[in-house]
Order: C-alpha cells, then structure tokens, then sequence
C-alpha cells in the first residue's frame, strides 16, 4: 500500500452534473437506509454491500490522481497493484458499506480486451446426445 500523493484534502472542481448525479446518489441512499429501517422483514446481503465507483478519465496519471484524491478524503491508503498487472484502489468501510474507488489501468483494459476477444470463437455445443457440453472452436 501507497500513501496517497495528495494528502491536502483539495478536491478537483465540481461541474453542476456531478452536482446533480451526487444529491440523487445521497437521496437514494438515504431513502434506502430509511426504507430498511421501516421495513425489518426486507432481507438484506449478510455480509454488507459495496458503493463501487471506477475512476474513467482521458489518462492512467488523472485516473491515479483522482483516487489519490478521493483517498486523502476518505483517510486510507492506495492499494497500488499496477505492478503486478493489476489496479490502483483506495477503499474504507462504514460499517457494512464498503466505499470503493478502482482505476485500471489502460494497459491492463487492452490486455483484458484482447484476451476477451477470443471469445466468441468458442461455442458451447449442447446439442450432444451423450448429454455432456463440450466446447468447439467456431
């Protein structure tokens, strides 16, 4: 884990939309909490729920920033995983909720896509009378 590399707590300028998207996203959860409460007998997951947002930007450097951001506001550290093929993460727990921010980077979104690619040249032939699926190339 990385410490984050700006810990000043600024946060990068909110455009009205954002503004729009954040007051739905918190009515939404407060309703929720609120409609749980009022309801007992509505299951719930036991083992919590994740508020998981990607950090999209135009480049991996604004990508990194923005979950460096993020995580100087929510006071943890930077799993940085971009080493070993994997993504840059910074997430906190309230209680069951877990707050979570993921960039991958934009060399592993090509290694995944061009690996997913492949995809569709295999097909799972059911139609076997022996009864078992085997897969063939197309």
């Amino acid at each position: 884990m990385t410490a984050p590399t700006n810990p000043t707590g600024q946060t990068a300028p909110i455009v009205p939309g954002d503004l729009f998207a954040r007051h739905q996203t918190i009515t939404g959860l407060r309703a929720l909490a609120d409609f749980l409460e009022a309801n007992p007998g509505v299951p719930v997951n036991e083992y919590g729920h994740d508020f998981h947002f990607s950090a999209r930007t135009s480049d991996d450097a604004s990508a990194v920033a923005l979950v460096d951001r993020t995580a100087a506001l929510l006071g943890v550290d930077v799993t940085d995983d971009r080493d070993r093929g994997r993504h840059y993460i910074a997430t906190r727990t309230f209680g069951r909720i877990t707050y979570r921010i993921v960039h991958i980077p934009e060399r592993q979104m090509h290694e995944y896509d061009a690996r997913d690619s492949y995809r569709t040249n295999v097909v799972v032939d059911t139609g076997q009378d022996d009864g078992e699926n085997t897969g063939r190339a197309a």
